[in-house]
């Protein structure tokens, strides 16, 4: 049908005409445009890796306006309007943003619920085009090959190292890490960006400022592995702070100048997914489930769950560490054979014995490393080898103890419990008469310090107050 139109189309005009303007068969787009630049082909070796280790991409339409009409703001302005930028929300709830070399930009979807406002996530993105627009990312290519060469020591020794994950994503990022001189450069160029884009240029002081009391928050609990967090690479100092305000100063007096754009942004920030996405299961206390997987376990008392990407890590007194992981059951072995296949270093065969877990099959064994005597438990379930690996220091009694709490409460979750089982998001109310800073904080979710949080996520300050009609974000289902 569509050809047989078209054809009567062009009856109706001169066969002899002979249009001398077509569509490009090369049109430009930023790959092509980027195609034989070094800094590009940087940027996008390096890509995949990165948006891997936080969880791929947030993929929201709300939100990607959000930021791309932000971003835009600030190129129009930048120091080198020709450059292109590929923008990624990552799937992460840690607060990071960072650059790689051509052009990649990245902000986590947690420093999009920390942010009060579109300047402070302006103040983040035009620091990090400072450094693609410096060019500082070439000065950092000559420590990759050293970089690679230490992933890959990590990764060898993975299977006897329980803290091999962390040390590898920490790897991971160290290329995304800028000398002091030109962090303070970035600081420099991006606050003039912000404020020639018509934002409040003191946000970026604002912003380091909560950046450092989230970490603060955090550091209350020592097992936050905070490797992938902004603060680990763009070291915050007080000197840092009151260069930025300088820098601010120019564009004029604090509260007098540029824009906030704190409704659009809480507009565009309403319903973010915040912590634990649902692609990852769920922590709730000493228990992780997984509606997906549908499955569930508990950690002992004391405990404290860390559900990363690539597995579930759990720290405990005395030095004891677990890792949960799943791989594909492709090949179908035996669950015995299947922990002898290699993957375990220093195992002790003869430990090795099948059992029954919750209805499940499932084998488990011993093995011994350096100072960590450790219990390797698998697990089948469907299409699925569920692993177990708990490490503690080398002679310890605990190793049994923990490793049979695992193993007794592992299961499946009911059809109850996983209907119950929410994701938490960013949600923005406005505040009614009678509401106060205690009473909102209350209907905060997934924290047991909840006035402390809400406080932060709403850049509340000591003896501040709130008024009928303001905006503020709770987290909630």
């Amino acid at each position: 049908m569509a050809a047989s139109a078209l054809n009567g189309c062009q009856s109706l005009v001169d066969q002899s005409y002979q249009p001398n303007v077509s569509p490009s068969a090369n049109p430009q787009i930023v790959s092509e445009v980027q195609k034989n630049d070094p800094r590009a082909q940087m940027g996008a070796r390096e890509h995949p890796r990165i948006v891997a280790s936080y969880g791929g991409e947030y993929k929201d339409a709300k939100t990607e306006r959000l930021v791309a009409r932000i971003a835009g703001a600030l190129t129009s302005v930048s120091e080198n309007p020709q450059q292109s930028y590929r923008i990624t929300i990552l799937n992460s709830p840690a607060i990071n943003a960072f650059a790689l070399p051509g052009g990649y930009l990245y902000v986590t979807r947690g420093l999009l619920a920390l942010a009060d406002d579109a300047s402070e996530v302006a103040a983040v993105l035009s620091h990090e085009m400072a450094h693609v627009t410096a060019n500082h990312g070439i000065e950092r290519q000559k420590r990759e090959e050293a970089e690679v060469i230490a992933s890959r020591v990590v990764a060898e020794v993975l299977s006897s190292d329980i803290a091999g994950k962390q040390a590898l994503a920490r790897g991971k990022l160290r290329l995304a890490a800028f000398s002091r001189q030109q962090e303070l450069q970035a600081d420099e160029i991006g606050i003039r960006t912000l404020g020639q884009a018509g934002y409040d240029p003191y946000a970026a002081a604002r912003f380091l400022d909560a950046m450092e009391a989230y970490s603060r928050f955090m550091s209350a609990n020592s097992d936050v592995d905070q490797s992938l967090d902004f603060l680990s690479s763009h070291p915050s100092t007080p000197q840092r702070i009151d260069l930025a305000r300088d820098h601010a100063r120019e564009f004029g007096e604090d509260g007098k100048v540029g824009d906030k754009g704190r409704d659009y942004y809480l507009d565009g920030v309403d319903g973010l997914l915040y912590g634990d996405s649902p692609e990852e299961g769920y922590v709730r206390g000493q228990t992780f489930l997984h509606g997906g997987l549908g499955i569930r376990f508990d950690v002992p008392p004391d405990f404290r769950i860390d559900n990363k990407v690539e597995a579930v890590l759990a720290t405990g007194p005395g030095d004891i560490a677990i890792r949960f992981d799943g791989v594909a059951d492709s090949q179908n072995q035996s669950l015995t054979n299947y922990i002898s296949s290699g993957w375990v270093t220093g195992l002790d065969t003869s430990t090795i014995k099948p059992m029954t877990i919750n209805g499940m099959e499932a084998a488990t064994a011993r093995a011994s490393a350096d100072r960590w005597d450790f219990d390797v438990t698998v697990i089948r379930d469907k299409s699925q080898i569920f692993r177990f690996l708990t490490a503690v220091p080398k002679g310890s009694p605990a190793l049994e103890q923990t490793a049979d709490t695992l193993r007794a409460s592992f299961r499946h979750i009911t059809s109850s419990e996983a209907a119950s089982l929410k994701p938490l998001r960013v949600r923005v109310l406005t505040v009614k008469p009678g509401d106060t800073i205690t009473t909102l904080a209350s209907r905060m979710m997934g924290t047991d310090r909840k006035l402390d949080l809400f406080k932060l996520i709403n850049a509340l300050q000591t003896g501040a107050s709130i008024a009928p009609g303001d905006r503020v974000k709770i987290i909630a289902e």
